[in-house]
């Protein structure tokens, strides 16, 4: 007989203070196992029936269902009538039942998108589904982009523009907050939008949404802002510059002709910024390729 009982986790025998204590889900009893002593009994298992032994499997056997999401205009919590045409004893259903039940689905798949608002939304988030699958964003990136778009419908910005441009913006503006270096052309590439229209989508966004977007702040860049070398210069030809020394410095094969096209710049901007840059932070980049090249030479050998 038992002779007492604990409410929530049972860590000490209440009549030896063992610690010895074995929990029989089978007969629902927690046992001391020193002195035997029956501690609890008709204890609820809160554990599934089912065993696993994989985490997929444990996954796939949950009994809730898929976590809310930005990426469903419905947020993953639909209302779903299937297609099984039996009742809940396995019997099938009469015509009659079956043509009704055809069309309660039919009006359910209509009432999942009844707005024009819903519908946008939809239209959005599987256009983000595609250029996030180009691009390779992982997933919090998507759900960040999502959420930017539902933003940008509540805010009227859709109005009067394209759903898939303000889509792809929203993708970028989420691969910049999260620090994803992800460019327009990439963005823009499954469906060859054009990057001008996008660009446009993406700095509306950016105002009207007021979202602070990290600027990337390189090692050499930082030093020059530092010192003074960035004044009245043309940042984009500055950072062309600096990514040259950096790629100089890491052994990375690109010519000042390679970086000034992806600029747009001359490729004659490029090499002054770089001269002026090497001479005033004292950057002594043909030693470090020297350098570079005397391990790689050594790594060969050995």
């Amino acid at each position: 007989m038992p002779r007492g009982k604990s409410i929530g986790l049972v860590e000490r025998c209440p009549e030896c203070g063992s610690i010895n204590i074995i929990h029989d889900l089978d007969r629902g009893e927690i046992v001391c196992g020193s002195c035997g002593l029956v501690i609890q009994e008709r204890k609820v298992s809160l554990q599934p029936e089912w065993r696993s032994f994989t985490p997929e499997e444990r996954e796939s056997r949950s009994r809730v269902g898929i976590p809310t999401t930005y990426l469903l205009h419905d947020k993953g919590l639909p209302t779903t009538i299937t297609r099984i045409d039996r009742d809940a004893f396995g019997k099938k259903l009469p015509e009659s039942k079956r043509y009704q039940m055809y069309r309660l689905r039919k009006w359910q798949i209509f009432s999942r998108a009844q707005s024009s608002e819903e519908r946008n939304l939809a239209t959005a988030l599987s256009e983000i589904e595609l250029c996030a699958s180009h691009i390779c964003a992982p997933a919090h990136v998507r759900e960040k982009a999502a959420f930017i778009y539902r933003k940008v419908l509540e805010k009227g910005l859709v109005r009067g523009r394209s759903i898939k441009d303000m889509a792809a913006a929203a993708l970028h503006a989420a691969c910049k907050i999260v620090g994803i270096p992800r460019t327009l052309r990439e963005v823009a590439g499954p469906n060859r939008r054009k990057q001008k229209d996008i660009a446009r989508c993406y700095r509306l966004i950016i105002n009207k949404l007021n979202i602070k977007v990290p600027i990337p702040d390189g090692k050499i860049l930082r030093e020059a802002k530092k010192r003074g070398v960035t004044r009245g210069k043309s940042p984009i030809s500055t950072a062309a510059a600096a990514l040259y020394i950096a790629c100089l410095l890491n052994d990375e094969k690109r010519s000042q002709g390679d970086i000034a096209h992806a600029a747009d710049i001359t490729e004659v901007t490029v090499r002054n910024r770089y001269k002026e840059l090497v001479q005033q932070l004292g950057l002594s980049v043909q030693d470090a390729r020297k350098a570079k090249s005397a391990q790689i030479k050594r790594n060969t050998l050995h």
